[in-house]
């Protein structure tokens, strides 16, 4: 599968289980109505349980310069979780999770169901809010 280029995003929660961004690639539409995108969480790292725990996420959408925000989400570098999200600017929208200033999108979704493949999690959400940034070169993997 590393040899299909991907959109790269880091896919943030928080909420009562804790504050959580990840960087992921596996993130795809599923539905136009009702308006559903999954992403696929790796659940051998017991920290992503935060993911259903919350039930919420966002899918932040990156461009070119945010190539080492990436890496730092991704876990390269070693950084803390709060060192990770100092490295950008964040708001919330509808769900509470974490957005990116300046994200080429953003879809902030509340999970519907959540389901095991292998060694990944997959968690279908409905989106509850959209963002739509500057038209920019996406970070593609």
């Amino acid at each position: 599968m590393s040899h299909f280029a991907s959109a790269v995003h880091v896919v943030t929660t928080d909420g009562h289980a804790g504050k959580r961004g990840i960087t992921v690639t596996a993130a795809c539409s599923v539905s136009d109505d009702p308006a559903t995108v999954l992403i696929c969480v790796n659940r051998q790292n017991i920290h992503n349980t935060c993911f259903v725990d919350n039930g919420v996420y966002a899918i932040n959408t990156l461009a070119t310069e945010h190539e080492e925000l990436a890496r730092a989400f991704s876990g390269i570098g070693g950084l803390a979780p709060a060192e990770r999200f100092a490295m950008a600017d964040w708001q919330t929208m509808a769900t509470g999770a974490p957005v990116l200033d300046g994200a080429l999108a953003v879809l902030d979704c509340r999970i519907i169901e959540a389901m095991e493949a292998g060694t990944h999690t997959v968690l279908i959400g409905r989106v509850s809010e959209l963002r739509i940034g500057d038209n920019r070169t996406p970070l593609v993997y």
